[in-house]
């Protein structure tokens, strides 16, 4: 976890976290508010709502009784009106909030509504009983009715009392409905909040952990299977090459001979003097293929040391700088850290010597092969370990795109007298001292080749003990 993936995973999980934390303690906070609602909506709260209708039927059911007593003036009829009036008095009590503090009424106006309206059964109660101590008889003609007036208009105050109640009940049952709505929408922009941030959250981390690992590993496993494929093709090719080349070698040593004794006789003729020299050159041309053929057939087991980067680069340059120099190509080793791999010096000079031939002739005029050392953290061997990277660099023309395909094929060349095994063994060479040769081209840029390999730690120490067991030498050239 000490990569950037590791850190960038670290911080998309506690992001996630949070995220999450946040959702539960918002969903928390609005299911409480859904269970108040809840509370409110099966509890008292909603009684409240009806109570204006039940104040008005059983007032409608009293004025029915108090009208069939004037009617008949019974007595039945008058401790009916009495005892349910009574009932009716004591329920308004109860819910009269100057009376009880725990009334179920919320709003301010349904509290002065309500307790106008408890004064007003008061007046109700006793219009009702000056009717029954009157003492007149009963009703036998519209014109008793009149004594009916004082009771009527206390009905109908108390009427409108019960309609201004409804009313008040309307605005509280609308401001606990607008209530209601706004915790409702309150969830759901938490809901719909929650779900997009987690979505988004699991979208970046299902991306990186792609980015960073799945495809990584999908990119590794298809670099594997093509080199497995080109192993055991080469493997193949070179159990093949390695048979004929024995076969080529014998036919070659007899045509030496022979030729040697063909020339004793031909010293004295020098236009047979000339083709003699022509075979010998070819015949000598021949070995180096069979040579090639072989050592890329069954390259030679390597003998892994530890070596410093510059002294290997300086080495390089000395051998190639003069060869270069006639085809009006500079070789320059860029200056860089003090960097300590394990390797097969023989070979791996080979494969740089090799590499920067190959970055010359692919300049086309003046031009510049730079060779250079750098450190850093790579793939090696299925793991990401520290590697030191020898680049050799050319100014050239770059590689088209359908050579790229074949470039690292045996016996494919596209020089003239080209055998097409120099990039064939040397990423044999590296492969086998557990190091990666990759590239990079730009059409008309140049290319750039890379030898990876593992890389020694301690750099500077391993430097100093190379450099002071190095053999002195006044040909080194500078950097």
């Amino acid at each position: 976890m000490k990569t950037l993936f590791g850190t960038r995973l670290w911080i998309l999980i506690i992001a996630l976290m949070l995220v999450s934390g946040g959702t539960v303690y918002g969903l928390f906070s609005a299911w409480q508010r859904v269970h108040q609602l809840q509370s409110k909506f099966t509890g008292p709260q909603m009684k409240s709502f009806q109570m204006a209708s039940e104040i008005r039927r059983d007032l409608l059911t009293l004025n029915n009784s108090m009208l069939k007593y004037v009617l008949i003036r019974d007595s039945a009829d008058w401790t009916e009106f009495d005892k349910d009036s009574r009932y009716l008095d004591r329920w308004i009590d109860d819910h009269d909030p100057s009376m009880n503090p725990r009334s179920v009424l919320t709003t301010e106006k349904e509290r002065q509504v309500f307790k106008t309206l408890n004064d007003a059964y008061d007046d109700f109660l006793a219009a009702a009983r000056a009717v029954h101590t009157n003492g007149m008889p009963a009703l036998v003609g519209s014109a008793q009715l009149v004594q009916l007036d004082s009771f009527n208009a206390q009905a109908d105050r108390m009427r409108d009392l019960i309609r201004e109640l409804s009313d008040a009940h309307r605005t509280a049952e609308t401001t606990f409905l607008a209530s209601a709505t706004a915790s409702l929408a309150s969830l759901q922009h938490i809901l719909i909040t929650s779900i997009v941030l987690l979505l988004a959250l699991v979208t970046a981390l299902v991306w990186v952990i792609y980015r960073d690992t799945i495809a990584p590993l999908r990119t590794q496993l298809a670099q594997s299977q093509s080199l497995l494929e080109r192993q055991e093709k080469l493997a193949t090719l070179g159990t093949l090459a390695a048979g004929i080349a024995h076969e080529i070698r014998n036919p070659l040593t007899s045509l030496k001979a022979r030729l040697y004794t063909l020339e004793k006789h031909l010293r004295v003729v020098p236009a047979a003097r000339k083709d003699t020299d022509i075979i010998n050159s070819e015949i000598n041309r021949l070995e180096h293929i069979v040579q090639d053929v072989l050592s890329f057939a069954r390259p030679a087991e390597p003998k892994l040391e530890t070596l410093a980067t510059v002294p290997m680069l300086r080495e390089v340059q000395g051998l190639m700088a003069p060869n270069l120099e006639s085809l009006n190509v500079k070789l320059v080793v860029e200056a860089g850290p003090d960097l300590a791999i394990r390797a097969d010096s023989g070979h791996l000079k080979q494969v740089l010597v090799n590499l920067a031939r190959n970055g010359a002739e692919a300049i086309d005029g003046q031009g510049t092969v730079t060779m250079r050392a750098r450190a850093t953290r790579a793939q090696l061997g299925g793991r990401e370990i520290n590697v030191v990277i020898l680049e050799v660099s050319d100014t050239g023309k770059g590689i088209p795109a359908e050579i790229e395909k074949r470039m690292f094929d045996p016996f494919f060349s596209t020089k003239e007298t080209g055998t097409g095994l120099g990039l064939a063994l040397s990423a044999r060479l590296i492969d086998q001292q557990g190091g990666r040769l990759q590239y990079q081209t730009q059409p008309g840029r140049g290319t750039t080749f890379s030898v990876v390999l593992p890389r020694e730690m301690n750099d500077i120490r391993n430097y100093a003990t190379l450099e002071a067991n190095r053999p002195a030498s006044d040909g080194d050239p500078k950097l």
